[in-house]
């Protein structure tokens, strides 16, 4: 059942480029969330100025907003500091707009922060000190914290200790998708996102998650650092919010097992666990997670769920769709840090 093929396209630009080579693109997606977008760009154009020896440059795709978003864009590219390019990319989907943006990216490292992620002021002083030794075969992730205290303790990792990806630990949440590193070269051999997998695609969740399996498939390292900080401010304060979304990563989670059965089987230990986990609780047991009231049985039965909904595209899917035509985009003036 493993579908390991990749659309002919490729992920990243050739070279030459129109312009100078900056050394990293932050990279973020957006739909509808104008009023979070715009304080997390202010927190990149920020950590840029703190740390203004490194040439950046800021991928900005728009999947659709009907917010204002678009104007936005264009009004701010216009003054920016930092170089930015806006894509608009029509097919819905957190992985199609990502591979957006990888079509465009330019520079020598990639960051991908998600639209409500705000970066800590030191965030390039960290990404410079992890990259600095040379080392480019791994993809690394950073520190994730609350970004406001009314929101509850969920899609974030706070772990002080430097570690790396075995096959002993599930890859869902090792490096959250929000806050992901890697170099260019990476992502080339990588490919690009599987666009059945993310928000707004048919598998809702586990765009981030599949590529790092795929990473660990191809050799490369996955690895978690304490600090390159940014702060998440998801917005959920209820409990049923938190629910949602925990069902949803779990349903990504079984498709990617099922994905990955023949190369990655260590995913089907951590199916196992869960579902031992989830007879345990009905015997008086621990939850998933007591402070959020979360159940192991919606990851058992999201998992099945998942597992057969990739099935069925699996059966059912068409031929490979024809090239998609290139994203509109709007570029800024601003050479302000392009190498």
């Amino acid at each position: 059942m493993s579908d390991q093929r990749h659309p002919a396209r490729p992920a990243l630009p050739a070279p030459p480029w129109p312009r100078q080579r900056p050394e990293v693109s932050f990279i973020v997606c957006t739909r509808d969330r104008l009023k979070v977008l715009e304080a997390c760009i202010a927190s990149i154009r920020a950590a840029r100025r703190a740390h203004p020896a490194f040439a950046a440059e800021l991928v900005v795709v728009d999947n659709g907003s009907r917010d204002g978003t678009a104007e936005y864009l264009s009004r701010i590219a216009k003054a920016s500091d930092i170089a930015l390019t806006a894509l608009r990319e029509p097919q819905p989907g957190l992985a199609a707009a990502r591979n957006a943006a990888l079509a465009r990216a330019r520079g020598r490292l990639l960051v991908f922060v998600d639209d409500d992620c705000r970066l800590d002021r030191n965030y390039l002083a960290d990404l410079e000190r992890h990259y600095a030794s040379g080392e480019k075969w791994v993809i690394r992730g950073g520190r994730v914290e609350i970004g406001d205290a009314r929101d509850l303790p969920f899609t974030i990792k706070r772990c002080e200790k430097r570690e790396r990806l075995t096959p002993a630990v599930h890859p869902g949440g090792f490096v959250l998708g929000c806050n992901m590193s890697m170099h260019r070269d990476v992502a080339a051999r990588i490919g690009r996102f599987d666009e059945r997998f993310g928000a707004g695609g048919a598998l809702r969740s586990a765009e981030d998650t599949d590529y790092l399996v795929r990473a660990m498939l191809a050799g490369i390292a996955v690895e978690y650092v304490p600090d390159m900080t940014i702060f998440h401010h998801h917005g959920r304060r209820d409990r049923k919010a938190i629910g949602r979304l925990h069902r949803d990563y779990h349903f990504g989670n079984g498709a990617l097992c099922l994905k990955h059965i023949r190369r990655a089987p260590w995913l089907l230990r951590h199916f196992y666990w869960a579902a031992r986990a989830a007879m345990r609780e009905l015997a008086g047991g621990p939850r998933f997670d007591r402070e959020l009231r979360l159940s192991h049985w919606p990851i058992v039965l999201m998992n099945l769920a998942g597992a057969a909904k990739f099935a069925l595209l699996a059966i059912t899917r068409r031929p490979d769709r024809q090239p998609r035509p290139a994203p509109e985009t709007s570029e800024a003036g601003a050479e302000a840090g392009a190498r």
